[in-house]
């Protein structure tokens, strides 16, 4: 079952989502206001999807986003805004959301989308997928030479697992996998999770 935390400053929105999510089976471990809470709620749940608003007080859901990220690297991000702004997009996906959904999206859409997120799958309303996939295909992608063993993490990450179950599989600790990918990402002049699968999938490292 995918857990799930809800993120918005609205709470009737915030009941709404975590109702209907919670209805089509999907586990709502917590709700969250603004943007401090939430990244406490998810410290404390771990949740597989956080779906975060952006306009949040305390702290903005780009900021919160990244907290999140960076804290627990096997929760994912779905932005659910009421912003199609191209540059609140690309502010989310650089601070980690693996995907951007618009508030008008169907229930059915919402529910689709947090589950295709939990498997790892970018997800985007039709027509900033587009949008994203062009600002970062104009990213700087230096030809460096990676270890045997961080391109294995690299095609790992890519396929969408955890640090912990990196870990597990190559039989290493979850702070030399961290480590690891954090070289590739200095290699690569890379700055987060989302830009790392993004250049390892473009060099068919995900299959």
């Amino acid at each position: 079952m995918v857990r799930v935390v809800v993120v918005d400053d609205h709470p009737m929105w915030r009941d709404g989502v975590a109702r209907d999510l919670a209805e089509a089976g999907l586990d709502v471990v917590g709700t969250a206001g603004d943007g401090r809470s939430a990244v406490d709620v998810a410290k404390a749940t771990r949740p597989d999807v956080v779906v975060m608003d952006l306009q949040l007080p305390e702290l903005s859901g780009v900021e919160a986003t990244r907290a999140v990220v960076d804290a627990l690297p096997g929760v994912r991000v779905l932005v659910l805004s009421a912003s199609g702004e191209h540059a609140d997009v690309l502010d989310a996906v650089k601070a980690g959301a693996t995907g951007y959904l618009i508030k008008s999206a169907s229930a059915a859409e919402l529910l689709d989308a947090v589950r295709r997120t939990a498997s790892g799958d970018p997800v985007f309303t039709p027509g900033l997928a587009g949008l994203v996939l062009g600002a970062f295909r104009g990213v700087s992608e230096p030809e460096t030479k990676l270890t045997e063993r961080e391109t294995e993490v690299l095609r790992l990450v890519a396929k969408g697992l955890t640090y912990k179950q990196i870990a597990e599989r190559l039989v290493l600790s979850h702070r030399t996998v961290q480590n690891h990918v954090q070289n590739v990402l200095n290699k690569l002049q890379l700055h987060t999770r989302y830009e790392l699968v993004r250049y390892a999938v473009k060099k068919g490292l995900d299959s």
